[in-house]
């Protein structure tokens, strides 16, 4: 996907009367359709971008550092789709210095039914039907895995929770899934891959968002076991369960864990990967939460400081209370 000249005008148009406090109340106003813990996604309202929503990163200091991130976001994207065989919405990007000269990086997807979305259908699904779908989950993963068993000199990482999927052909009104349900993957915008076991994204620019009274903590506890998690097939599994607490479905645990389980002990034997137990996911999810909870809250705090104290830019936009 290439976007327009006029579509890129209506971006930094966009960008240029950005408040990140209240994306909803620009000139060019935004819906704010979901938020990372490093990035936002908008639908921003212009006929032109309808039908699109954008990922914004202002994780950049120069355009250098923006063409390394081009260059493993594509190349990621070749492999997830083309090596490896998931399917991927039709995607773009577009890049631009915004009024205090900091380049920001917009990836533009193809938009999909909110509803489709795995977090938020499962919701409307049954209790078997939400089995099914994190059965459909973990088989399009085990792809990753097969291709980097395949691999020398080459592994790939990938976050499985089911957020990041969308159901395909899925209607809110007779909601349903079943073992042939295709899923589209959607989160892209980390392109975790490693050559020789040199990781082709510069994980510290992720760091940027932080406070930087928290950097070197982050640095030295959490960077290398985050981006760590994403290479071990068990971990990601074992994060997709726990996401089950996060989206307020608790009861569900157990059974997605059987699930889980047996596609470990059955389908995907051959991997040689260890059960997880419950208790495994109620200490990493207990973990997890706090940590990110704690890191929005010095995040608001960092944001204060800057715009309130220093008269400084602040150029991320931060969710709202999240419920964890």
């Amino acid at each position: 996907m290439v976007l327009s000249e006029t579509q890129l005008r209506l971006l930094q148009e966009f960008e240029h009367n950005l408040d990140p406090r209240r994306p909803e109340q620009g000139k060019i106003p935004a819906l704010v359709l979901g938020y990372g813990e490093i990035s936002t996604v908008l639908a921003i309202q212009a006929t032109e971008l309808n039908g699109l929503a954008f990922k914004r990163l202002a994780l950049f200091y120069d355009l250098r550092e923006v063409e390394a991130y081009r260059a493993a976001y594509e190349q990621y994207n070749r492999l997830l789709q083309e090596e490896i065989g998931l399917r991927l919405p039709q995607y773009g990007y577009a890049f631009f210095p915004n009024p205090a000269g900091r380049p920001i990086f917009y990836i533009a997807q193809q938009r999909l039914s909110s509803a489709s979305i795995g977090n938020q259908a499962l919701h409307l699904l049954s209790r078997q039907a939400v089995l099914i779908l994190v059965m459909r989950a973990l088989q399009e993963l085990r792809r990753v895995w097969d291709f980097n068993r395949r691999q020398e000199h080459l592994q790939v990482a990938i976050d499985g929770q089911l957020s990041n999927w969308s159901i395909g052909d899925f209607d809110p009104q007779h909601p349903y899934v079943d073992p042939a349900t295709s899923l589209t993957y959607l989160d892209t915008s980390t392109p975790l891959f490693r050559v020789e076991g040199i990781e082709q994204l510069d994980a510290e620019i992720f760091l940027r968002s932080a406070p930087s009274f928290l950097v070197w903590i982050l640095r030295l506890l959490f960077l290398k076991d985050v981006v760590n998690r994403y290479y071990d097939f068990r971990r990601v599994a074992m994060d997709l369960v726990a996401n089950f607490y996060k989206e307020q479905r608790p009861d569900l645990v157990p059974d997605v864990l059987d699930v889980t389980n047996g596609f470990f002990t059955d389908e995907a034997a051959d991997l040689g990967i260890q059960p997880i137990t419950e208790k495994e996911v109620r200490s990493y999810y207990r973990e997890d939460a706090l940590i990110w909870t704690l890191y929005l809250s010095m995040r608001r705090l960092d944001r204060t400081i800057h715009t309130r104290l220093l008269r400084r830019e602040y150029p991320y936009v931060l969710p709202g209370k999240i419920k964890r």
